[in-house]
């Protein structure tokens, strides 16, 4: 007796359909790779990682709105290049700290709304990246979310927001949405000033990750500068 297996047969132009969709998304993901790592190596430079954003007299705000004590802080001179930032092994904690107080000070949704203010927590001023903040004209907290350094879109909020909740640090495991360390603050500070840039989402991750990989190298895990 002929066994027929109850299997439906594919015609050979569907057959041929669904192998050319399969082999787009394949090639797409590969295309993507490719973006993305372009991408990073556009800012991962030998002299140093490139911030592709304009620095400008933001120092000078911040030390004007009292956000950073000049005296406290000292030296604030950073490597530049065609007025954008350039961190390397020489100026990373100085640059560090300049995006720390950024980030702790612009007046962001993601500060006043996000699980920084969580009551289970006992409020945000208990944090490494507020109450560790001592290079300040005062408290911290006087300045947490205080300062309208930069103005984003809606479009360039939903960017930040969407992209800091996929960006997480080793020494905490906790995402640039809840930048409770000084790291997590800097990193809130960074994607701010991308998008206020019109970067682009793929941009901001390639950036990111460089920058992560100099604040993070792989024998060190730790928040401390």
């Amino acid at each position: 007796m002929e066994i027929k297996e109850n299997v439906p047969k594919m015609n050979n132009d569907r057959f041929l359909g669904i192998c050319i969709v399969i082999a787009a998304v394949l090639i797409n993901g590969v295309l993507s790779a490719q973006v993305f790592e372009k991408l990073e190596e556009q800012v991962l430079l030998p002299n140093g990682i490139v911030i592709p954003v304009t620095w400008g007299d933001m120092g000078k705000q911040l030390v004007e709105a009292g956000v950073i004590d000049q005296e406290k802080f000292g030296d604030m001179s950073v490597k530049e290049q065609n007025g954008k930032l350039v961190i390397n092994k020489d100026n990373e904690h100085t640059i560090l700290n300049l995006l720390w107080a950024f980030g702790l000070a612009n007046k962001n949704e993601i500060l006043e709304k996000g699980p920084m203010m969580d009551q289970r927590y006992g409020g945000a001023g208990g944090f490494a990246s507020t109450g560790g903040w001592t290079l300040a004209a005062g408290d911290a907290m006087d300045h947490y979310s205080m300062h309208q350094l930069i103005t984003l879109t809606p479009e360039q909020q939903e960017l930040v927001e969407k992209t800091s909740k996929n960006i997480f640090r080793p020494c905490c495991k906790n995402s640039t949405y809840f930048p409770d360390c000084n790291h997590g603050m800097a990193m809130l500070g960074i994607l701010e000033l991308l998008a206020s840039q019109d970067k682009s989402e793929k941009e901001l991750y390639a950036t990111a990750e460089a920058v992560n990989k100099i604040w993070f190298p792989p024998q060190q895990t730790s928040c401390t500068t």
